[in-house]
Order: C-alpha cells, then sequence, then structure tokens
C-alpha cells in the first residue's frame, strides 16, 4: 500500500493561489510523487477545477473536495455534488471532518449518509474521526472512535475497493493548535482504529489506508509515518506552503 500524503487546505487559496502552489510542488519534486506515495490535494471549491488541471504536472497526484451534499441535484442552496466534484476534475472527497462535526454541527448518521453516497457514485473517500480532548480525559476515546466508525462506514457499499476509502484519524486537540499526540499515543489510537475497522469491514480493513492528522510537519513526519498503522498523514497548515508540504510527501 502507497503511503498517502493528503494535504487539507480548508479556507485558503483563491484559483490562482492554488495553481502557483501546485507549480510550485511540481518543480521540487521533478514532476512525480516519490515512490510509494500517492499525493491527494484537498482544494476549496472555487478552486477546485484550476487546482485539478495544474495537478496534471505531478505524476501520482490528484485533487478532492473539502465536503459535499449527498445528493445528485436539489434545491440545497451553497451546497456541492458530487458530479460537480467529478466536474471539475476531482476524485477525492472527505467527510467528517471536525471542523464540521464541532464548527458546523454535522451528526455522525449526516456523515455517514455523505460517505455512502460520495463512494457510491465514483469518490474516493477519506472519513476524519477523532475524539476531543475532554472525550480523552474521561476515557471515551474507544467508544467515540467506535460511533464515528459504526455510522460513518454504516450504508458503505460491500462491494467498495479497498482503496476507495480511507480513514484519518485526527485527535481534535491536535488540530491546529500545535500540539501533536505523542508517537505512544498515535500507536495506541491507531492499533485501536484498525481492530475497530476490523469489526466493521473485515478482511478490506487491513487494505484500507488509515492516515493520522493533527499538527503534522516536515520536522515530525518522517517520524509519524514510520509507526505501525500509520499508512499516511492528513496536513493542514503545513500543506499550505509548497516547500514544506514537500518535505512532508519526502518524509
Amino acid at each position: 500500500m502507497k503511503k498517502l500524503m493528503a494535504a487539507n487546505w480548508k479556507m485558503y487559496k483563491t484559483g490562482s493561489e492554488a495553481v502557483a502552489t501546485i507549480n510550485e510542488m511540481a518543480a521540487i519534486l521533478n514532476g512525480s510523487a516519490p515512490e510509494g506515495r500517492e499525493v491527494v490535494v484537498f482544494a476549496p471549491f472555487t478552486a477546485l477545477e484550476a487546482a485539478s488541471s495544474a495537478i496534471k504536472a505531478i505524476n501520482g497526484a490528484s485533487t478532492g473536495a473539502e465536503n459535499l451534499y449527498p445528493a445528485i441535484e436539489g434545491a440545497f442552496t451553497g451546497e456541492i455534488s458530487p458530479v460537480m466534484i467529478k466536474a471539475c476534475g476531482a476524485s477525492w472527497v472527505l467527510t467528517g471532518h471536525s471542523e464540521r462535526r464541532h464548527i458546523l454541527g454535522e451528526s455522525d448518521e449526516f456523515v455517514g449518509q455523505k460517505t455512502a453516497f460520495a463512494l457510491q457514485n465514483g469518490l474516493r473517500v477519506m472519513l476524519c474521526i477523532g475524539e476531543t480532548l475532554e472525550e480523552r480525559e474521561s476515557g471515551l476515546l474507544r467508544n467515540v472512535l467506535e460511533r464515528q466508525l459504526k455510522l460513518g462506514l454504516k450504508d458503505v457499499p460491500a462491494e467498495t475497493p479497498a482503496d476507495a476509502l480511507a480513514i484519518a484519524y485526527e485527535p481534535v486537540w491536535a488540530i491546529g493548535t500545535g500540539k501533536t499526540a505523542t508517537n505512544d499515543d498515535i500507536v495506541e489510537t491507531h492499533a485501536i482504529c484498525r481492530e475497530l475497522m476490523r469489526e466493521i469491514m473485515g478482511d478490506k480493513a487491513d487494505e484500507t489506508a488509515l492516515l493520522y492528522g493533527g499538527s503534522v510537519k516536515p520536522a515530525n513526519a518522517g517520524a509519524i509515518l514510520g509507526l505501525d498503522n500509520v499508512d499516511g498523514v492528513l496536513v493542514g497548515g503545513a500543506s499550505l506552503k509548497a516547500d514544506s508540504f514537500t518535505q512532508i510527501i519526502n518524509a
């Protein structure tokens, strides 16, 4: 399984800024992701088409949307469908990111609907899960991850290929705070995630990428990528600059 190196640009970058960043990445990478690595850039909707066109300059790289609505079309003001995402040239979508769960109030059930619908309509999905600091300190880590995984994967079609789905574990308390889970924390939590994935998905769980996200930087990426059950990283702030993200890609 290739290591999945994913950038989440959140609400940053216009189309022209996205193209400039990807062009700089392409130059640093000499037009190709390193052997054994796959690169995905999750770009904002307004930059998605431009980013998808520019990313063609990097072999082994693709783009994704940061969200979707579980319908092909309809009276859903401000939303975007899988058809629109694919028309922009993107092949991935994020679901369940903690900022959508905790800031925008998305429920586990709604995240599950979006995950299944995206897969049914030909997109690859990166489903994000993770606990708050309060939940961790209250001993609820496993309960939270089990609930998010069971409901997030509830309606995923049985025939879904393993490489169409990735799970990103992101401790909410380590996103944008500068705090990073210790290596022991990551190993312990990823072992729990993999065990839960096996209970839900069977043998396919071991072929499904499990990523870590939460203040990943060039300085810690190599160590994180070397840990058991870590099949890649989901990078926020450090992915906004081509030099820092390519250092992580090459870590």
